[in-house]
């Protein structure tokens, strides 16, 4: 079961917009670290736009009653559905992110109901993080090279049905440096100078989210504050340079705003002794909770219960038909089956990235805070599995 504490989201959906009227700053929740209804709904009072990255990213928002004007669509593959929703009016902007993607948005776009339109650029900017989850430099799929973003932004201007918003950028996820987010803003100035010209529309930059966030306890976190302020300095001083005036900057936290209040519950099924290390096996495992084979994520460990034992270092795994050890950690050493085992700073990611592997069923989802707690996604049942295949 994945908690979340309702109280750390609110404290950090409140710091965000707080951060963005001081600002000025455009701020839009990342989608994908985590969305359920219920989190749709708690957005909805808050100034923050909302980031989709699918038709049912989409689909979840707009059955939360999401304004259609504050959500943003992503995606480097979007299918012709998710264009047309967008065309529709099921959106208020749209992020291109390649010439493709351009030419299939021209064709369906209607002079009768614009579309806001940001490019996305791969500023060519990589950043130090696992190559899993980086999304900028020349190595990466995502976004239009810097050389192509004036063409691409005059195409947009000559379109009937799109206007062009300003430039989007992404470097990737756990950045803790505020050293890309700089080196990257310099660069979309450059070009968004440029094209400014051609595409007098242009009003915002959006630097991206990926603020890192570490669940190690005493670790060293990102200060997303620190790195906004630098950054919105850096912008009035190079536009001013550059003759114009400085864009409105735009942020999207996923992670900062979601990890910390996460914390997913699982049940001790066995401890085991084998050669030189000891295992505890939980009810859980690579379904549920993929990112530490993925990439090495880590996340700590903790017992509900507190134990007063000597500690030992201890191997977690799952009960999926892989080896899929979660996390090594000084556990208590008197840990036993039916014990609770909590991992901490799991709200990002976690839940989104869950699967069916070997049928079995993806967990709860619980809000908690106040003194009191609600389910908002029940756990799956062996019904819910079998509910698409056709010859059950």
């Amino acid at each position: 079961m994945l908690a979340l504490d309702a109280d750390v989201l609110d404290r950090k959906l409140e710091m965000f917009a707080s951060l963005g009227a001081e600002l000025d700053l455009d701020v839009a929740y990342a989608g994908k670290a985590l969305l359920v209804g219920a989190l749709a709904k708690r957005l909805i009072g808050t100034s923050l736009s909302l980031d989709v990255c699918s038709l049912g990213e989409l689909v979840v928002a707009e059955r939360a009653g999401f304004p259609a004007a504050r959500i943003v669509m992503h995606g480097c593959g979007k299918s012709d559905e998710e264009l047309s929703a967008a065309v529709a009016g099921r959106v208020g902007r749209l992020v291109i992110d390649h010439r493709t993607e351009l030419e299939r948005l021209v064709e369906l776009a209607s002079q009768a109901r614009p579309l806001e339109v940001f490019l996305r650029v791969n500023s060519g900017i990589e950043a130090h993080t696992h190559a899993y989850v980086r999304t900028g430099g020349e190595d990466s799929k995502f976004g239009f090279a810097l050389g192509d973003v004036v063409a691409a932004s005059a195409r947009v201007a000559q379109a009937r049905g799109l206007r062009l918003g300003g430039l989007h950028s992404h470097l990737g996820s756990q950045l803790f440096d505020e050293q890309p987010y700089r080196a990257s803003l310099l660069a979309m100035l450059e070009v968004y100078a440029e094209a400014r010209a051609g595409a007098t529309s242009l009003g915002e930059v959006i630097v991206g989210g990926g603020f890192g966030v570490d669940s190690r306890p005493g670790s060293p976190q990102s200060d997303p504050r620190a790195i906004v302020t630098s950054l919105a300095a850096l912008n009035r001083e190079r536009s001013s340079e550059l003759g114009m005036p400085p864009p409105r900057l735009g942020i999207e936290p996923g992670r900062a705003i979601v990890a910390e209040a996460g914390t997913s519950l699982y049940r001790v099924l066995a401890v085991k002794d084998q050669g030189s290390r000891r295992f505890v096996i939980i009810d859980g495992g690579l379904g549920d909770n993929p990112r530490p084979a993925l990439y090495g994520a880590y996340h700590h460990p903790r017992l509900a219960a507190g134990r007063s034992s000597a500690e030992r270092q201890t191997t977690v795994c799952g009960r999926s038909c892989e080896n899929d050890e979660l996390v090594t950690a000084p556990l208590p050493s008197d840990i036993a089956a039916g014990d609770v085992l909590a991992f901490l700073t799991t709200g990002a990611y976690t839940f989104s990235m869950a699967s069916n592997y070997n049928r079995f069923p993806r967990p709860a989802l619980v809000f908690a805070g106040g003194g009191s707690h609600r389910a908002v996604v029940r756990r799956e049942s062996n019904e819910d599995l079998m509910r698409t295949d056709l010859h059950a």
